[in-house]
């Protein structure tokens, strides 16, 4: 299976007026799949039951929200590592720094090693 894309035009980051407008490659989603959806699937492939499943998915997303709160990060094997990042404003100085400063936090997802070999196999498919 191939990741679709289409074409988008966008003009150059940090240029006034957008300079030269140049054609990106964007990513085209084909669906999602949901948290029933991988469990069935998960139960389909395993002697697991779907109730046992959902509730250790559950209990990780849980486990995963309480950790990342406590500035941890969080390693899901080769799946990958969540962390935490957040965006501020700036400062005459560093004592001037301060919570106030926080202007928004936001999870990073890093995908980890067998993951990432199955990023570079993918192909990829023009879309209209």
């Amino acid at each position: 299976m191939a990741i679709k894309f289409k074409v988008i035009e966008r003009g150059e980051p940090g240029v006034v007026g957008g300079g030269e407008k140049k054609y990106y490659a964007s990513a085209v989603s084909s669906g999602e799949t949901t948290l029933e959806n991988m469990t069935a699937l998960i139960e389909e492939a395993s002697t697991v039951s779907g109730a046992d499943i959902r509730a250790v998915l559950y209990a990780m997303v849980s486990i995963a929200g309480r950790s990342l709160a406590d500035g941890q990060i969080v390693r899901l094997g080769d799946l990958g590592s969540l962390r935490m990042s957040i965006s501020s404003s700036a400062s005459e100085t560093a004592d001037k720094v301060t919570s106030s400063n926080v202007k928004g936090v936001k999870a990073v997802f890093t995908p980890g090693p067998k993951l990432k070999d199955t990023m570079k196999l993918m192909k990829y498919e023009k879309t209209s």
